[in-house]
């Protein structure tokens, strides 16, 4: 089947199976390494991505499902060199442990801060619980997502 998505702004289109998942065409179609696949079964969230600007785990859709769509991934996030706020937040705050979840942790956490600007550290906590960190370091992650919720909000 032939789609045809946009992803990081740029538009693709191939012929791909049916039952190909949106992570594996990202990875290994389009060389987009940076999502992670990390379960395979919708349980850790190292393949989220944004899908027409919301958090998806790319490993429960069809890229014949994100047809038309517009995709960002972790490497589309930041711009004219400067790193998104979340990103720059998880590199202020030490939220990389490994770095296995943190593209997923950082696009979910950007979905979230569009939709909440000014969280809680329980909302914080809350919008993450999709998003497995194997080397346990929530902390640093939640303070990463306030950094980014406060940079945002003071447009710096």
């Amino acid at each position: 089947m032939q789609i045809t998505v946009t992803v990081n702004g740029v538009t693709y289109t191939h012929d791909v199976e049916p039952r190909l998942l949106l992570v594996h065409y990202l990875r290994d179609v389009l060389n987009l390494t940076g999502t992670h696949i990390g379960c395979d079964t919708s349980q850790c969230g190292a393949c989220t991505i944004l899908m027409n600007g919301k958090a998806v785990k790319s490993c429960t859709i069809f890229a014949v499902q994100a047809d038309g769509a517009e995709i960002t991934t972790i490497e589309g996030l930041a711009r004219d060199g400067q790193l998104h706020p979340v990103q720059e937040g998880f590199w202020e705050k030490h939220g990389l442990q490994c770095g296995y979840c943190t593209p997923g942790m950082i696009m979910t956490a950007v979905d979230f801060l569009q939709r909440n600007p000014n969280p809680t550290e329980e909302e914080i906590r809350h919008a993450i619980e999709g998003n497995l960190c194997r080397c346990t370091g929530y902390q640093n992650i939640v303070r990463a997502i306030q950094y980014a919720a406060e940079k945002m909000r003071s447009g710096s």
